[in-house]
């Protein structure tokens, strides 16, 4: 799992699903050389967690598995 780091990248481009609801509820996302960093879109000045490759690629097969949608 993920670390939750206060470490800035200078110059990150964020981008979240197009298909967010602007609800609030949504994450952003920003691909980087050593894996894959997360943020609050609520919050941009906030915490941000940063993964791997190989953890990445583990929680999006959890997503497309349905392991996170309640029906398993």
């Amino acid at each position: 799992m993920g670390t939750a780091q206060e470490k800035r990248r200078q110059g990150a481009v964020w981008f979240k699903a197009t298909a967010s609801d602007n609800g609030g509820g949504c994450v952003e996302v920003s691909m980087r050389d050593e894996g894959v960093s997360v943020r609050d879109s609520k919050d941009p000045g906030g915490p941000v967690l940063h993964f791997s490759g190989q953890e990445w690629a583990a929680f999006i097969a959890c997503v497309h598995a349905g392991e996170f949608d309640g029906t398993r």
